[in-house]
């Protein structure tokens, strides 16, 4: 293990280094290398495209479901999505720089608060690809290195992806080692990453519930972390029904295996015995599995299935929907508030009090009004991309774009003084 301890060291010191040449690096320069890592994911399709097979090929022996190998497939369409992702963020304002807010003291000193990169980023992620760009392109613009570790279904397919931004990087005069993956999946690198507090200044893990928590136990640097979305769309007794069902519809089936997808819908009592039957006839076009409690199976008869306790805590990632009936706002807020992960939820209403009350009262990274959970999103908020979706409190929460991945410093002018 020693020798796997000091590839990870040499990791951070190389990520460090870099770190410091990204610092001084000008908008300009950082956008040049985007160009040029855009450029090379698109040179390198096939490459990618073949090491996603061999990924894909193995996903049976890792028990991946339907949803989990959609989220690792990649065609030629994402991996020119990507590339434009890339280009996107290139396209964004630098927030390095900018200034948050400028004073002068009584005694004629002047005190800035800029806008500064965190330094070395480490985010630990799982079977999606593309958060490999992502992720790297993000920390780039914003003047960070990165330490990637992405899992074990996805390697092949992250390490061409990122050979390939590194590549891009190096042809624009950047170092290599601003973008680094981890050549290893195994958890006791988890445990070495997280423990490298020299090194990393902050710990991004973002995928299941087991990997976040392992993290969380071993870090020694600040952790930001992105939970499973237990996120939920409420059918108000004002809801437009129409307007209900395609949220909720889009909610759960536009794409089922990613956080920001329904996992429950709650429906107020007044309106369950009109909406349900409509709403369950479309979910199942779509071949989603629902389970109810009491009231909802009530209403629905046959051929939906008793929720469990569960259920209700449960992000299925799949065509699977827990439903329950609600008395009330109040409940409904209630239900959110007890089994909810933080992520993202929405009313459907059209009673502005109401609305207004839930959006108060719902303490989520982002809550939404007559609008599906799936914009809860970096692209859909117009950050270009995410690092993820946090659900923290601090440092960041919500989507993190290229903002929540600085910190600030205080830059202190004058002209001689002295405290006495």
């Amino acid at each position: 293990m020693a020798d796997l301890g000091q590839q990870i060291e040499e990791l951070g010191q190389k990520a460090r280094a870099a770190a410091r040449v990204l610092a001084l690096s000008s908008n300009d320069q950082k956008n040049a290398a985007l160009m040029a890592m855009a450029d090379a994911l698109e040179a390198s399709g096939e490459e990618i495209l073949a090491a996603n097979g061999r990924d894909l090929a193995a996903a049976p022996g890792y028990g991946l479901n339907a949803a989990a190998v959609d989220r690792l497939k990649l065609d030629a369409a994402r991996v020119r999505a990507m590339a434009e992702g890339v280009r996107q963020v290139a396209s964004l304002p630098d927030p390095c720089g900018e200034i948050i807010r400028e004073w002068t003291r009584p005694n004629g000193i002047t005190i800035t608060k800029i806008r500064v990169p965190i330094g070395v980023v480490g985010i630990i992620y799982e079977s999606r690809p593309n958060v490999t760009a992502d992720a790297a392109v993000l920390c780039l613009k914003s003047g960070n290195a990165c330490i990637l570790r992405g899992g074990k279904e996805a390697i092949h397919s992250n390490t061409a992806i990122a050979r390939a931004l590194s590549a891009g990087a190096v042809k624009a005069g950047l170092p290599a080692e601003v973008i680094q993956l981890v050549p290893f999946t195994d958890r006791e690198g988890v445990r070495l990453l997280a423990q490298m507090d020299r090194y990393l200044d902050v710990i991004v893990p973002r995928g299941g519930h087991a990997l976040i928590e392992a993290v969380v136990e071993h870090a020694r640097m600040p952790v930001i972390k992105h939970y499973h979305g237990v996120c939920h769309v409420y059918v108000d007794q004002a809801a437009d029904l129409a307007m209900a069902e395609e949220i909720a519809v889009n909610a759960k089936c536009q794409r089922p295996g990613v956080c920001n997808a329904m996992e429950t819908l709650l429906v107020h009592r007044e309106v369950a015995e009109k909406f349900l039957p409509s709403v369950a006839r479309a979910l199942r076009d779509q071949g989603v599995e629902l389970r109810g409690d009491r009231r909802t199976v009530e209403v629905l008869g046959a051929g939906i299935k008793a929720a469990t306790e569960e259920d209700w805590t449960t992000e299925y990632l799949d065509l699977i929907l827990s439903i329950r009936v609600v008395d009330s706002l109040e409940a409904a807020i209630d239900h959110i508030e007890h089994y909810g992960s933080h992520h993202s939820d929405s009313i459907v209403t059209t009673d502005e009090a109401a609305a207004r009350k839930f959006l108060a009262a719902v303490d989520s990274a982002a809550v939404f009004w007559n609008v599906s959970t799936r914009f809860s999103d970096g692209g859909e908020f117009g950050f270009g991309a995410e690092i993820g979706i946090s659900t923290d409190k601090l440092h960041a929460r919500g989507p993190m774009g290229l903002e929540e991945l600085t910190t600030y410093k205080y830059l202190v002018t004058g002209d001689g003084q002295v405290r006495g």
